[in-house]
């Protein structure tokens, strides 16, 4: 079983509505990306930005975004994940990707739609939670609002790493940073959050600050408010060194 799962987190900025430059600029930092890695992770509606009161912009399966997933991870040997604006029948979802080298793909649709600026209205939320294994490690998704939610966010399958892809905005971001941690306190996992940078069309600004989380709240990476690409390496064996010596996860 692989004792080390190595992730490369993008923070960067998204332009509005425009699906095939972001898609061109992210195939370029995905391509700068030279050693290997286990898994590539893009922000919350990383083709369109956060515009979830034009489902004109929703895409299915044809729609173009999956085969390009599928291409680069492909290329790069590794699974790449985050969430599009996607159409399933006549309904509208936030919608997680996560696919594998091989071109399999998984999906988790967002619960907890953001009310305050009535994605609820336009979008269908998801009533199932996801667990992948993937190289010995069992990942488990979410999306941005969730996070707030820690009765969903509640780690009953035992994963080993928890991801937030979001568009956080940056006059809320203190709540980012504590509730990855609370997340990766009281789950006794990783917990991966990737946020976007840069002013959205309404002005909202965006700083980032992606970072990864351990087992026991202690941050191990941190982006700060810059695009970049950072990589980095999760012990399993300390993961579960960890959870044997704190078995707090068995009261739950």
């Amino acid at each position: 079983m692989p004792k080390c799962l190595s992730i490369a987190l993008i923070q960067t900025d998204l332009i509005w509505k425009e699906k095939t430059i972001n898609l061109l600029h992210l195939s370029c930092l995905i391509n700068y990306i030279k050693e290997d890695i286990d898994i590539i992770i893009l922000p919350e509606m990383f083709t369109t930005a956060f515009c979830v009161d034009d489902v004109r912009l929703a895409e299915d399966i044809n729609g173009g975004t999956t085969s390009w997933m599928q291409r680069m991870a492909k290329e790069k040997n590794a699974a790449i994940c985050g969430s599009i604006l996607y159409k399933e029948d006549s309904h509208y979802y936030n919608r997680f990707l996560f696919v594998e080298p091989n071109g399999k793909i998984y999906f988790y649709n967002k619960h907890h739609l953001f009310s305050l600026v009535n994605e609820h209205q336009y979008l269908t939320k998801g009533n199932d939670k996801l667990v992948i294994s993937f190289r010995g490690w069992k990942i488990q998704p979410f999306i941005c609002y969730d996070i707030r939610f820690p009765a969903w966010c509640q780690n009953d399958d035992n994963a080993d790493v928890q991801i937030y892809v979001a568009n956080w905005p940056a006059k809320r971001i203190h709540h980012w940073k504590l509730l990855l941690q609370a997340r990766a306190t009281e789950n006794q996992c990783y917990v991966v959050g990737v946020n976007r940078i840069g002013t959205d069309f309404y002005g909202n600004e965006h700083n980032g600050q992606s970072a990864v989380i351990d087992y026991s709240g202690k941050e191990i990476c941190h982006l700060a408010d810059k695009n970049g690409i950072e990589v980095v390496k999760l012990s399993k064996e300390n993961l579960e060194n960890h959870k044997e010596r704190y078995p707090f996860w068995k009261d739950r």
